[in-house]
């Protein structure tokens, strides 16, 4: 009896264990180098992009068969992608804008050698026609893949972080005075 419990214990001690231990190994990966300068290269291209207003520019960084998950839904395909900056730069003026993976767990290798799936951070002061400049942030991630030797956003989501609750200023109260 004492031998069964014992190793119920042992079995029970193991496996809560073994999850903490894939955890820590998680947190140790490394980026690669080569995607961790690739994905430098891209921002570097995607920024340039986005702070001169240039649809085609970010529609080039898709593939043709792209699919961009924004909040008003799907675009699917290149063309797609670039009618839709195209009409937003008509009405809003960006600057300032800037994207970073994340640097120790937003870029991995894909299922494939052509493959690189990366998520990060954004930043840009944006400004509707008639409105005044907000900065806004939010997060992205993509799917990219190598075509020929340019990396290119196969599949690509983005959100905007809303701005923090206005909190009530504290009211007078019969105590207080």
């Amino acid at each position: 009896m004492k031998i069964r419990f014992l190793l119920a214990l042992v079995v029970l001690a193991i496996s809560f264990a073994l999850p903490a231990f894939a955890q820590q190994k998680e947190t140790k990966e490394t980026v690669d180098p080569k995607l961790g300068e690739a994905e430098a290269a891209f921002e570097k291209k995607n920024t340039e992009a986005y702070n001169n207003n240039n649809a085609a520019a970010v529609a080039a960084l898709y593939t043709d068969d792209a699919v961009e998950v924004t909040k008003r839904g799907p675009l699917y395909g290149r063309q797609a992608i670039d009618k839709y900056y195209e009409g937003l730069f008509q009405n809003v003026h960006i600057s300032n804008y800037l994207a970073k993976a994340d640097p120790v767990r937003g870029i991995r290798k894909g299922m494939a050698d052509n493959e690189m799936w990366a998520n990060g951070e954004w930043s840009a002061t944006i400004q509707v026609k008639g409105a005044n400049p907000i900065e806004q942030k939010g997060y992205w991630s993509s799917i990219k893949v190598l075509e020929g030797d340019t990396w290119k956003i196969k599949m690509g989501t983005f959100n905007a972080t809303p701005p923090p609750a206005v909190t009530p200023s504290p009211t007078a109260s019969p105590g207080n005075q």
